[in-house]
Formats: C-alpha cells, structure tokens, sequence
C-alpha cells in the first residue's frame, strides 16, 4: 500500500490534471510545431494523460541530448515503427529544430537500414536452420509411402 504522504502528493497533482493537460498541449505544439491528432483525444481521460503525457514531455527533451539530436531519434523510431503520420510530425518538429534535409535523409536511411537488417536476420537465420551453410538443398521433405 501507497504510503499516505505520497497518496497526497499523486491526489495533489492530478487535482491540477486539466491546467496540467492544457499547458502539456501547449507545450507539444510549440514543440513539434503542430497538434498531434492523438493528445487531445488521450486528454479526454485528463488524469491519465497529465501522468502520461508529462512522462512523454520528460522523455521527448532528455537534458543529455539537443532537441535537435531528440528529434531525429524520434524520426528514426517513428520511421522503424512504419508511423506514418509520426514521421510526417517529426519532420516538421526536426525541421523546427534546425535538421537539415541531408540530416533528415540520413537519418530515415539508417532507420530503413536497421529495419532491412531486422528481416534480413530472421529470415537468414530460418534459411540457415532449414539449410546449413554449406548445403545444396534442403533435406528431403518426401516421406515414402507404402503401395
């Protein structure tokens, strides 16, 4: 069970849930220079996206990295993820952020790389089950039947 004083310090927080949500929409636009579709219908459940989307905020703006550098990590895992209209947001958020095209490129090309190197490891290590390097052929999948 939650200690009392920490119980009070979580009921406190979410009591602030919508000023808290309205200033973490704020905060997102100005960040990605647009409105992902998906925050303001994750706010309809207000406490659970103050917690939410302040961990996101948190996450997206690590103070070890440039917002810049934050970007173009969030373009290369929405590109790996095939997220369509996330790429299209961090982009623009990259962009916003000084990224260059060639940086931008470079940076879906690694993304696309890696992504290449996911199929290509699964799929080569299911050959190299079926058919050890070194083998022709598969081993025989016939069985004999009886007349």
């Amino acid at each position: 069970m939650m200690k009392k004083k920490n119980q009070k310090a979580i009921d406190e927080f979410l009591a602030h849930a919508d000023a808290i949500s309205d200033d973490l929409l704020v905060d997102a636009e100005e960040m990605l220079g647009t409105l992902p579709f998906i925050l303001p219908v994750l706010r309809e459940r207000r406490e659970i996206f103050a917690l939410s989307a302040l961990a996101d905020d948190r996450i997206c703006r690590p103070p070890t990295l440039p917002p810049k550098t934050a970007e173009l990590v969030a373009l290369a895992a929405a590109a790996g993820a095939g997220a369509e209209h996330c790429i299209k947001v961090h982009i623009t958020a990259a962009l916003k952020e000084g990224a260059s095209r060639d940086e931008i490129l470079d940076t879906i090309l690694i993304a696309g790389m890696i992504g290449k190197t996911r199929v290509l490891a699964s799929a080569l290590r299911q050959l190299g089950d079926a058919i050890p390097s070194g083998e022709k052929d598969a081993p025989s999948m016939t069985h004999s039947r009886k007349p």
